[in-house]
């Protein structure tokens, strides 16, 4: 890369939680030296950063770029767009493409795509199957295996202990499960026939339903010792299992929309809201806030998730569950930890150092000597709105559109490189393909 960048007194967020105005200098993609000035580079560029706010970048551990088979959604190239305009510098996968990720071939495919079109780093799951387990054994590189307890349909869906327990049993590798019971969503589906009013997918697939995979997930982690990540929380009742139940070696997120969303919302954008697991009632926000500042959730992810407006747009149950999020999600905990909801230090653990660690993801995460320099600089002091039309991601809409937040990025850095700056994107740059360590 040969590429060597000073940024000049920036608000410096320390990996100790504490704020340092002064200089960061970048070289070959790795961050070189931090001090309070530092001298200018004989070559390569300055960039003056005074009253900017210079974060690691966020590491997204969750997301759907739909890319094989589903481009009308999303593309590698938009999400990545979408990612370096929400500071995210690093994103991990889903499976749920077409073709499906479940083979080595498979995620070698994704990996080339990523390769040529992804202006940020990027990690891919592989996807469980009843019959896949050679492949979820030994696929090479994924960050792990991703497990639909429910909320699926076809060779995804491992609904029941008789699948799920040979998954547990063999390997060591991480397993991330989408937690919800699919026995007792089809039972509840049939309570609901004809009814098109979107706000009864939170009743459908209801808190028990969320309980009942997670505590079965759990008990097949303590069994085995296995590794395993619950995504997206979604209630109150998960959230306080887990501070009772919860091992070492087990982890969970949550997604801002879970934490400021709630059943209110489908009054205000139909079915939009609608998402997997669902939005619950205002109460569970409040308890998955407690959740997350107490450390029983870890970090967070976005579960970007894009559908078509005309997509969404079809009556419920046809419509689609899911929505975007990786160009907001910063913004809107950024503007949180402004409201005194959480601290700056915090949002950056749950967005980017937290993440890495529970992934294995060396260097990562943090603004250290040595530490890759995947940083976004942001603007903790000015609001503006999410504008529909200012969006990268390809489905055009946001179900935070409207609102008015702080923290935008004005410049991200994927390995030392300018991928974002002030409104305009650097499209000839890559990212790379993330390690994951054990």
């Amino acid at each position: 890369m040969n590429h060597s960048c000073l940024i000049q007194q920036a608000q410096i967020l320390l990996p100790d939680g504490e704020l340092m105005t002064g200089d960061v200098l970048l070289a070959d993609g790795v961050i070189q030296s931090i001090a309070p000035h530092l001298a200018a580079p004989e070559t390569g560029e300055c960039i003056e950063a005074q009253g900017l706010t210079l974060l690691p970048g966020v590491i997204d551990p969750q997301v759907h770029f739909r890319e094989p088979g589903l481009e009308h959604k999303e593309d590698l190239s938009t999400a990545s767009r979408a990612c370096a305009r929400g500071g995210v510098t690093s994103f991990l996968e889903m499976p749920n493409t077409n073709p499906l990720t479940i083979t080595q071939a498979a995620l070698d495919d994704k990996l080339a795509r990523a390769a040529a079109k992804s202006l940020v780093n990027y990690g891919f799951f592989i996807g469980a199957t009843p019959d896949n387990l050679p492949d979820l054994r030994e696929a090479q590189p994924t960050c792990g295996i991703k497990i639909f307890m429910g909320s699926s349909h076809g060779a995804l869906l491992v609904s029941t202990e008789e699948f799920l327990e040979p998954i547990f049993a063999q390997g060591t590798r991480l397993i991330a499960v989408h937690a919800e019971d699919q026995g007792r969503i089809l039972e509840r589906r049939k309570l609901f026939t004809g009814n098109n009013d979107p706000a009864v997918h939170s009743q459908i697939q209801d808190e028990i339903a969320a309980l009942n995979a997670t505590q079965l997930a759990l008990k097949l982690s303590e069994k085995y010792q296995r590794r395993l990540h619950i995504l997206h929380l979604s209630t109150g009742i998960e959230a306080e299992y887990l501070r009772g139940h919860k091992p070492a070696w087990v982890t969970a997120e949550v997604t801002p929309q879970h934490l400021l969303l709630n059943t209110n919302d489908y009054a205000r954008i139909g079915t939009l809201a609608q998402m997997n697991p669902p939005l619950r009632s205002p109460e569970n926000n409040e308890v998955l806030w407690q959740a997350l500042l107490d450390g029983v959730i870890d970090f967070i992810a976005t579960d970007h998730a894009p559908h078509t407006l005309e997509e969404k747009a079809k009556p419920y149950p046809q419509s689609p569950s899911g929505m975007p999020g990786v160009e907001t999600a910063l913004p809107v905990m950024l503007t949180q930890a402004k409201k005194g909801r959480c601290s700056l230090a915090q949002v950056s653990r749950w967005m980017a150092s937290a993440v890495a660690e529970a992934y294995g993801i060396p260097n990562k995460g943090k603004i250290a000597v040595g530490y890759d320099a995947d940083l976004v600089l942001v603007d903790l002091e000015t609001y503006h709105p999410v504008l529909r039309e200012e969006l990268q991601t390809k489905c055009g809409w946001s179900p935070f559109e409207g609102w008015n937040l702080t923290g935008w990025p004005v410049m991200t850095l994927v390995n030392g490189q300018v991928a974002y700056n002030r409104g305009q994107f650097h499209d000839q740059v890559r990212g790379k393909a993330l390690r994951f360590e054990p």
